[in-house]
């Protein structure tokens, strides 16, 4: 026997030793896998529901509704000269694709327990293919989105986009690596503290309404000039002004908060790695 025995072997699992371990080769060796997944994400999301894909249309559009009639018919918000409508449905457009990659990437290890145990893949692959789906959403809600932005500017409103369109994709990649991040640190905490799963969906709540997704950011500085600052380093805060101000040429822009959203959102994206694969590691004892 000549042959050595690292010849009979295509690929060697072998433990994690780096901290921030994103092992693109073994992604993409486990593509088909991640692309199924994606797959699987899209279409059963709402096979089993009464009206299926409609309900990709239907939350933004009431979220929208109610904003307008909550907090600027009744609380007298202005949104200058931008349709009420139009500003919460650019808002929550934006809100909607980050709550998604944050909480359903936040119940990785407790939600995939039973496969991970039986099986090795990259794991990174399962909070990885819940960004990529919620692309697909994003994309339709951005369609909405669009629609009545022409039906506005053929009404007569003077809405225009700015040079600012050209960081789209960046602020859409701000958004993936806050819900990622933060989605994989509160998925390695749930393996040892289960009530964490019932305070997401609290406090995104909570977080909607210091982001500045239902107000202009101005707002805040005007009326609570005290909490201004809450809102102004919330980096998510920043993305949905930024979103807004691109698109509908309304808002504040700095490129001093731009590039602390950036750094934030890849400062948080890494801690998350780091804790995501220190956690991967044993969690299946806790779990």
């Amino acid at each position: 026997m000549n042959n050595k025995e690292s010849d009979d072997w295509l690929y060697e699992i072998s433990p994690k030793r780096k901290l921030i371990d994103l092992n693109f080769k073994e992604i993409w060796q486990y593509r088909d896998l991640l692309i199924m997944f994606v797959k699987r994400d899209i279409v059963t999301v709402y096979k089993q529901t009464i009206l299926g894909p409609l309900w990709f249309f239907i939350q933004p559009l009431f979220t929208a509704i109610i904003f307008t009639l909550v907090f600027n018919n009744i609380a007298n918000i202005p949104t200058g000269n931008i349709p009420p409508f139009l500003f919460n449905l650019a808002g929550i457009t934006a809100w909607n694709y980050f709550n998604q990659s944050l909480t359903q990437t936040s119940n990785t290890f407790t939600a995939n327990a039973g496969i991970f145990g039986k099986v090795y893949f990259p794991r990174v692959i399962m909070p990885l293919k819940t960004v990529i789906s919620g692309l697909f959403k994003f994309g339709i809600q951005l369609l909405i989105l669009l629609v009545f932005y022409l039906y506005f500017l053929f009404q007569g409103f003077d809405l225009q986009p700015n040079s600012n369109l050209l960081l789209f994709p960046v602020y859409v990649l701000m958004m993936a690596l806050l819900g990622l991040g933060a989605g994989m640190i509160i998925s390695a905490l749930t393996t040892k503290y289960r009530d964490l799963t019932v305070m997401v969906g609290f406090a995104t709540s909570l977080l909607m309404y210091i982001s500045a997704v239902p107000y202009p950011f101005s707002e805040v500085n005007e009326k609570i000039p005290s909490l201004a600052w809450l809102v102004k380093y919330n980096p998510l805060a920043q993305i949905i002004e930024g979103f807004r101000y691109m698109i509908l040429d309304t808002g504040i822009f700095t490129w001093s908060g731009f590039f602390y959203t950036l750094v934030v959102s890849i400062g948080l994206f890494l801690l998350g790695l780091i804790i995501f694969n220190r956690t991967e590691k044993n969690f299946i004892d806790t779990v």
